[in-house]
């Protein structure tokens, strides 16, 4: 992949950039420059101009707030096909938050003329784009209400129940996702193994007892059970949509 033509169907592909006509998307790969990261690389940081859009085309990312303490807040991760740094192009601003290649990386980088260019000239993907920002929106307010009710179990179990039955993420990882100490979740995982609630091996985490965990996580029924996860797969995986 690297062409012209390759970039112009992954931009198909894309939420936002699909919504565009095959001449304009064109238009935009043709315009576009290759940015590749290694691992631990640094894209932008918040309070960086926001000057460009990327669109993910190998690797995955991670989006992230650094507090004043030293502990990161976790927001999204992005995985080939999510498009990152918009919200900053669309109205000429700062970053809002930092973005870090967690792999081997490739982006296509979309200027931020160009970009507002194509938007103008296609509306259908402006309103796109716009719904996804709503949709963002709510996934956000989803996090901090989660974070100010309920409690590390309980947010941890969520994530859990949200991902598949093997969780391959690192408990630095689960802990900067519902905004915990790695210990705490350390401690809730061991306690949860000796219960026999998940297993913990070097592939992963794996839900043993959905039950216990739905229990943890204060869902009273399946029904709740299915409208929290669905709504935590949102706050937390849905990395495709989601952008800083």
């Amino acid at each position: 992949m690297g062409t012209i033509e390759s970039w112009t169907d992954q931009l198909g592909r894309s939420p936002v950039f699909g919504a565009l006509s095959l001449d304009m998307r064109r238009s935009l790969a043709g315009s576009g420059t290759m940015i590749r990261l290694a691992h631990g690389a640094r894209l932008f940081s918040a309070g960086d101009p926001g000057d460009a859009a990327y669109l993910v085309l190998s690797g995955e990312l991670e989006v992230g707030l650094s507090r004043a303490d030293g502990r990161e807040t976790w927001l999204a991760r992005l995985r080939p096909g999510a498009v990152i740094g918009d919200m900053a192009v669309l109205d000429g601003g700062n970053r809002s938050a930092d973005a870090t290649a967690t792999r081997t990386s490739q982006l296509l980088r979309l200027g931020r003329d160009t970009l507002m260019t194509a938007l103008e000239a296609e509306p259908q993907a402006a309103l796109r784009l716009l719904a996804l920002l709503v949709e963002r929106l709510r996934s956000v307010n989803g996090l901090v209400e989660a974070a100010s009710v309920l409690g590390v179990g309980a947010r941890l179990a969520r994530l859990l129940l949200a991902g598949d039955r093997r969780d391959t993420r690192s408990q630095s990882d689960l802990a900067k996702v519902i905004s915990a100490t790695r210990e705490s979740v350390n401690r809730k995982l061991s306690a949860w193994r000796a219960a026999g609630w998940v297993d913990i091996n070097p592939t992963g985490i794996e839900v043993r007892d959905r039950a216990a965990l739905c229990r943890e996580a204060q869902f009273d029924d399946l029904d709740d059970l299915g409208r929290g996860v669905e709504a935590e797969s949102l706050s937390a995986t849905a990395a495709s949509r989601r952008t800083a």
